[in-house]
């Protein structure tokens, strides 16, 4: 069943989203993973929205080919209009029986369809695909990108591809080539070879603000969507002080404009066994950012403003203290604990809402937050760490390793796949958390966005902390879309 907030369809789960805006809609077209042990194969399915508080689901868009046929997997890829109005789409075609010239691994290929119609049907153009240039792995050759820096220039295609030679998780590197008619395509040099990571997945570039975009996915060093800045299109790209979209909650995100805004779309993965200890697995549920602008350039995320607007059902929270000294009213409470801890609670919370929480925080404060589902003092945290730079999701208790006391993952002091770097200076701050199901997304000041997934725990109350610091939290309120 689809998720109000956070979409998935009944039939399978969202894999890499690949958005376009047309007809002042957005048309989020995903890899549909059916998780069929048989394989059957992918196929592009489709979202719609004109405001990303609502979305139309669409079913399959791209059918994938048959058993016998390069395209029983269409990956990831993009898609433009022409000049007379015509819409390409460029894919990663992949079949299993389909191998590379050396025959060890199957061979992944750029593939070709247009549409005439309004994106309502799609015609393959089979005679036009094409795989690896010479010096490029053709075994990671996928997520072809295309886009042009101005109506003077080449078509530009982008793709995720690995060298031949050199330290294997280094090997990363996006090739480009180079097109006047969308149809034949040349190699040029490549357009980023950082020597960086093992691969560059979903690149995208775009211009906003005076400010060119590199982005991408890797998964060598982390499982993160990165993006890096420069003055052209072509680079030399320099890396933002915080250079990634969200953390491990959220991956493969890619971007569009729809009415002077910029989203990014992505998916959150589920975890193995529908558990807060599962592996995180491939695809899930849809997610979507909306994009600020910082003067130096650098990109901050928050919830979509429809979104937001939606939800007019509003409830200001009361609290009652459960530890610690709090002052100040029921529903704007204060504490000051410089060298303990104290926790509010509030009645129990519906299971899908938003959270908004004001709040001032003092100087030296070590730790500050929320807590979701709580039951006493259990519950997932969303956690403030000023002195640390740093929003970190955790949840108490933690697994257990053994029968004793002590043994209780106490090493990891949270989840350090999804921490994200906030500045968090003494002040005023704001946190929104949209809560949804098993999904959740921590966004502090519409700039850092933390996505996560919420299993074990089905209910509970809202609660407030601090730790070793002075905290007043202003206005707190729970709301829920009519």
């Amino acid at each position: 069943m689809s998720a109000p907030y956070f979409h998935r369809p009944a039939d399978g789960w969202v894999g890499d989203v690949i958005p376009f805006a047309h007809a002042d809609r957005a048309f989020l077209f995903y890899l549909h993973d059916r998780r069929d042990p048989a394989r059957p194969g992918t196929s592009w399915n489709l979202y719609t929205t004109s405001d990303f508080a609502s979305y139309d689901y669409e079913g399959v868009s791209l059918p994938h080919g048959g058993l016998d046929e390069q395209d029983l997997n269409a990956y990831t890829g993009s898609i433009v209009e022409d000049e007379d109005g015509a819409i390409h789409l460029f894919y990663t075609g992949q079949n299993p029986d389909f191998l590379t010239p050396d025959g060890d691994l199957p061979a992944q290929v750029v593939m070709h369809a247009t549409s005439t119609d309004g994106m309502q049907s799609w015609t393959k153009h089979h005679d036009e695909t094409f795989g690896a240039p010479e010096g490029y792995d053709a075994a990671d050759f996928r997520d072809p990108f295309v886009f042009r820096p101005t109506a003077e220039e080449p078509w530009q295609m982008l793709v995720a591809t690995r060298e031949l030679s050199g330290p294997d998780r280094r090997r990363g590197v996006i090739a480009r080539l180079v097109s006047d008619d969308l149809v034949t395509w040349k190699p040029e040099t490549p357009f980023w070879a950082p020597g960086r990571y093992l691969m560059h997945e979903c690149p995208e570039v775009f211009e906003l603000g005076g400010h060119w975009y590199l982005v991408y996915s890797e998964f060598s060093d982390a499982f993160l969507t990165r993006y890096r800045i420069s003055d052209n299109p072509f680079g030399p790209w320099r890396v933002p002080e915080h250079d990634t979209i969200d953390g491990r909650g959220l991956y493969a995100a890619k971007s569009l404009e729809l009415g002077g805004r910029r989203y990014f779309a992505g998916w959150i993965p589920t975890r193995e066994g529908e558990s807060d200890d599962g592996a995180w697995q491939w695809a899930g549920n849809l997610a979507v950012h909306e994009v600020t602008q910082g003067p130096d350039g650098e990109l901050g995320f928050g919830m979509p403003h429809a979104l937001r607007a939606s939800f007019t059902e509003q409830q200001t929270l009361e609290f009652t203290p459960y530890l610690g000294a709090w002052f100040g009213s029921p529903t704007s409470p204060e504490v000051s604990v410089p060298d303990g801890y104290a926790l509010t609670l509030s009645p129990p919370a519906p299971e899908s809402f938003l959270l908004s929480v004001d709040l001032v925080i003092g100087p030296e404060t070590t730790e500050c937050g929320v807590l979701l589902r709580a039951e006493g003092d259990e519950g997932y945290l969303i956690r403030l760490e000023p002195r640390r730079g740093r929003m970190v999701f955790d949840r108490w208790p933690r697994r257990h390793t053994g029968p004793a006391q002590w043994q209780i993952s106490g090493d990891v002091a949270h989840q350090v796949e999804l921490e994200r770097p906030a500045h968090l200076a003494p002040g005023p701050h704001r946190l929104s958390v949209l809560v949804d199901g098993t999904s959740c997304i921590a966004y502090l000041d519409d700039k850092v966005a933390m996505s996560a997934r919420i299993y074990d725990r089905s209910a509970g109350c809202v609660g407030l902390f601090v730790g070793e610091g002075t905290v007043a939290f202003t206005a707190v309120s729970v709301a829920t879309q009519s």
